[in-house]
């Protein structure tokens, strides 16, 4: 199993020196991906353009969207950075997607919440076809360069719906699971491999699963203010998250076991603590 990072876009207090100290840090340790989460209606760091930082700066370690909200922004939008990114990294970009459940992040992007299933299945249809060449519906010409691997970046599906399931076999090479444990991850896994089979597509689908971590004792308590702002929609149910995240060498090592155990292809573990020192920490445990 491969072993990924998140970049610190979503946690309070990162800044951009450190977005940049960071990439190169997770790249000598020798961790398989760099990896963004998505928000509109917080303030974090944009998802591309954090990744594209980061590829300029190093030269091996994959970039991964971890889940970007496709329906938040236009195709033809989406397809240009995406491949500016991937041609700035030399071909590293994963680019994960998702259709979001949060309503405040498509009021924000002006755009309907309500209809986003449905626009995200054209999206996904119309990025297969631009990473080929083709044009986009109603435009004659090319939206984006020629992306750096043919078929461009690998597209993987984040989510637990049944719809989920039907976009990672029809439009995608794989599925991440979001920050659950392993024992909520694993029959979604399940899910998604009948599903594949089902259809008849070939090889079996790379399976991401994210994982939240925080390490010393002096980081505590920014570890929990991290996760508590970020899903203060919860509405009290955040508390519980945070205090759940591992935040010993022992629990991450034992959650990161148990992913490998559910046929996990790749583990990424985001920070809570926005500290260089949490690469360094994470390595020392897990690699």
């Amino acid at each position: 199993m491969k072993i990924g990072i998140g970049l610190p876009n979503t946690t309070p207090g990162a800044t951009g020196e450190l977005m940049v100290d960071w990439a190169r840090r997770a790249e000598n340790r020798g961790f398989s991906c760099l990896a963004t989460i998505d928000r509109i209606a917080y303030p974090n760091f944009d998802s591309l353009v954090s990744l594209a930082a980061a590829g300029a700066v190093t030269q091996r370690i994959w970039l991964f969207t971890n889940i970007l909200i496709g329906p938040t922004r236009s195709t033809a939008l989406l397809a240009k950075e995406a491949v500016s990114v991937d041609h700035v990294s030399g071909g590293r970009l994963t680019l994960g997607l998702g259709v979001g459940g949060r309503k405040d992040d498509y009021e924000l992007a002006g755009l309907d919440f309500h209809d986003r299933g449905r626009r995200f299945d054209r999206q996904l249809a119309d990025l297969r076809a631009a990473f080929d060449g083709k044009p986009l519906p109603g435009f004659e010409g090319h939206v984006a360069p020629e992306p750096v691997r043919p078929g461009g970046p690998r597209l993987i599906m984040g989510g637990t719906s049944d719809a989920a399931i039907r976009r990672t076999v029809e439009h995608c090479d794989g599925w991440a699971a979001g920050g659950a444990p392993p024992e909520r991850v694993t029959p979604i896994i399940e899910r998604v491999r009948a599903a594949w089979r089902e259809a008849g597509r070939e090889g079996e689908p790379y399976i991401y699963a994210l994982s939240y971590f925080g390490l010393g004792d002096e980081h505590v308590e920014e570890s929990k203010h991290s996760i508590t702002a970020y899903y203060a929609f919860l509405g009290g149910g955040e508390v519980g998250l945070a205090e759940s995240i591992p935040r010993s060498v022992e629990a991450i090592r034992e959650r990161q076991a148990k992913y490998e155990e559910a046929g996990v292809d790749e583990v990424v573990w985001d920070p809570t603590v926005p500290n260089i020192d949490q690469v360094e920490l994470l390595a020392d445990a897990v690699l």
